[in-house]
């Protein structure tokens, strides 16, 4: 007899079409809604992408049956089948949608995974919050993978891609050891070091790890994306970043967000399009490495946390 395990993917979420930016944005605001000014913003920063809207959504779509049929490959004569749901911050179908799903269907075990790699409280954290307390509101014992920011297959294919864009690079006439290489990730408020979280600390594990493999020596670490409210939030951002460089007259950088997994706003616009800008207007060139999306190495990471933290629900190890 086949027992099936569940397995939340959970992620931010982005609206469906641009009918649904509104009250997309209207739930990040926790209920308030957006003015017109803010709402324009954001519906022309969702048209300025190639594709629109749509792309970011059927990424997402795409990640949650790759890591399915990832978990699934080569089972042999195992009795497990694990069914993956998808569970979004602020976009159907919600968190607590995907774990209502797996009780509707019978599920008593699951795994919980947000796509992000690293772990803070304050984005990581509260995921992990409203599945826990709508697992247990539905009877589901359910643990979750906090992080896995430094796992083997990770830094491979994250240096990979470096390397990759790094030879394009020298196609171009550009030596390989002047290209600065910025790693970045959002932006949190700054209050999370006075907490003691561990999201920074990890992020700069990651990118020494994947400069080390790829033979950088040439990096340093910058934020994005950073939100607009009064308190001050992580810095320098990857804006200011780029015209400090101009100034130190370096002329070729390449940009690896490893905070994130996919093609989303943050970077389709923050960084294709708007430190784009930036940079040709300081004469830079940019590149940034391609996103993993759904790739099979990637999937195989996911694949390999998953089934781990499953193992030890098992041995009751956790």
């Amino acid at each position: 007899m086949t027992t099936k395990v569940g397995v939340l993917v959970m992620s931010y979420g982005t609206p469906e079409s641009l009918e649904g930016v509104e009250a997309y944005y209207t739930h990040i605001r926790r209920g308030n809604p957006p003015s017109t000014e803010q709402l324009k913003e954001l519906k022309d920063r969702y048209e300025a992408i190639v594709g629109g809207v749509f792309p970011l959504r059927e990424n997402t779509d795409r990640q949650v049956e790759g890591l399915e049929a990832a978990l699934n490959k080569d089972n042999g004569e195992t009795t497990v089948e694990f069914v993956c749901y998808q569970g979004l911050k602020h976009a159907h179908p919600f968190i607590e949608d995907g774990v209502k799903a797996m009780a509707r269907d019978g599920i008593t075990e699951a795994v919980g995974i947000v796509l992000a790699p690293h772990y803070s409280i304050m984005s990581v954290g509260t995921y992990i919050k409203r599945a826990q307390a709508k697992a247990d509101e539905c009877g589901i014992r359910m643990e979750f993978v906090n992080n896995y920011h430094l796992h083997p297959e990770l830094i491979d294919v994250l240096s990979r891609r470096v390397s990759a864009r790094l030879d394009q690079f020298e196609e171009a006439g550009a030596k390989r050891s002047e290209v600065r290489v910025l790693f970045s990730a959002h932006s949190l408020p700054e209050r999370i070091l006075s907490m003691g979280d561990p999201y920074r600390d990890q992020l700069l594990e990651t990118s020494e790890a994947v400069a080390k493999q790829a033979g950088v020596t040439s990096w340093q670490f910058t934020w994005q994306s950073a939100g607009r409210t009064a308190e001050p939030w992580l810095g320098p951002d990857v804006l200011d970043t780029l015209r400090e460089l101009s100034k130190e007259q370096v002329e070729d950088v390449l940009v690896a967000p490893v905070g994130f997994v996919s093609d989303h706003l943050e970077v389709l616009y923050d960084l294709d399009i708007e430190a784009q800008t930036i940079a040709r207007e300081l004469d830079m060139r940019l590149m940034r490495i391609e996103s993993l999306n759904s790739d099979p190495a990637y999937m195989s990471v996911l694949s390999s946390v998953v089934r781990t933290r499953y193992n030890q629900m098992q041995a009751g190890s956790i």
